[in-house]
């Protein structure tokens, strides 16, 4: 275990399975476009077997949190994440795959139990949006049980994955790591997920910001949806109300950024998007490692974060490699040093 952690992460361990689909998939088989939805075990087996004439996907260790942990860890970043997965294939898939990214992690001192490891179909249309049918399998019982208060006690942010809130033994697992790092002075960072969750869960949202967090992380669909707002302005008002600091993620329009004292908008890279898989989670581990790793303030952690995030949109897959987030690194410290 390192002597010192940047960021300690929370979520769901889900192996991905990333499908290209054409929009009348969803018609066919009633799935909802866009969102994420939890499924059953049988409901995703369903999918699969229809999918299963197109030969071609992409599988990798995923999960909101992990996708941002990992793009942390490629850009030097120390992690530790907590997790669930099962003693099963997938999990040793997922274990082998968080490994080699160079994570610690719960399994290195609590080992696995029986059952499923959670799996997310990822359904990628023309458009480049991402639907995603989730069976969370044993990490819906992720519980304190899993928590290392040692690693978190070393770690200057705990990131708390929003899709978390789902799970009652989750949440508390949540609120016990919430309330170690308050009482020591780890600064809180935590990500509104999908509209779908904040729209389902906003009492156990409500849980957790009502206390204060330092940094939120929301697309601006989630922000609108928190806030019970319809416009931009009144979500930025209703963030600051419960964080310190938080980012709005705006897809192609860039991001906004609130620093405690300013709101900053971030200009967007301009690419051609053909995935949105990942697009948030590599903005929320680029940014956490951006202020952590290399003391940025947080509009050179945006211009980074949207740098990294703009890089995943334009290939399949929820990450970039750590050689390409080694060059987006370095061009954007030289950019930070040329206006200093």
């Amino acid at each position: 275990m390192s002597s010192r952690y940047h960021i300690y992460g929370m979520g769901n361990a889900l192996l991905d399975m990333e499908f290209n689909v054409d929009i009348t998939f969803f018609g066919k088989h009633q799935v909802q476009k866009g969102l994420m939805t939890l499924v059953d075990q049988d409901r995703q087996h369903e999918l699969m077997h229809a999918l299963g004439d197109i030969p071609d996907h992409h599988l990798a260790c995923g999960g909101s949190a992990a996708n941002s942990m990992i793009i942390a860890r490629y850009l030097g970043a120390e992690g530790f994440y907590t997790c669930k997965i099962a003693n099963d294939k997938a999990g040793d898939f997922y274990y082998k795959d968080m490994k080699k990214a160079g994570l610690d992690n719960t399994f290195d001192h609590k080992g696995r139990e029986d059952g499923l490891t959670g799996k997310c179909l990822v359904m990628v249309t023309p458009d480049a949006d991402r639907t995603m049918n989730t069976f969370l399998g044993i990490s819906e019982s992720l519980s304190v049980a899993q928590l290392h208060e040692p690693a978190l006690l070393v770690s200057d942010y705990l990131y708390i994955e929003g899709y978390l809130m789902t799970s009652p033994t989750a949440l508390g697992a949540v609120k016990q790591a919430y309330a170690t790092a308050k009482a020591n002075g780890v600064k809180t960072a935590i990500s509104l997920s999908d509209p779908f969750v904040v729209g389902h869960f906003r009492a156990q949202f409500n849980e957790i910001l009502s206390q204060g967090v330092d940094l939120v992380f929301a697309n601006e669909e989630e922000a609108l949806s928190y806030t019970n707002s319809q416009t931009l302005s009144g979500a930025i008002a209703g963030l600051q109300a419960v964080a310190k600091a938080f980012v709005i993620t705006r897809g192609p329009h860039g991001s906004i950024v609130f620093d405690g004292g300013s709101v900053v908008e971030v200009e967007p890279m301009k690419v051609e998007a053909i995935d949105m898989l990942g697009a948030g989670d590599m903005y929320a581990g680029a940014f956490l490692a951006g202020v952590t790793k290399y003391g940025m303030s947080m509009q050179q952690a945006g211009e980074l974060a949207n740098a990294i995030s703009a890089k995943v949109v334009t290939q399949y897959g929820p990450r970039i490699s750590q050689n390409q987030a080694s060059q987006i690194l370095t061009g954007v410290r030289e950019q930070v040093r040329a206006i200093a």
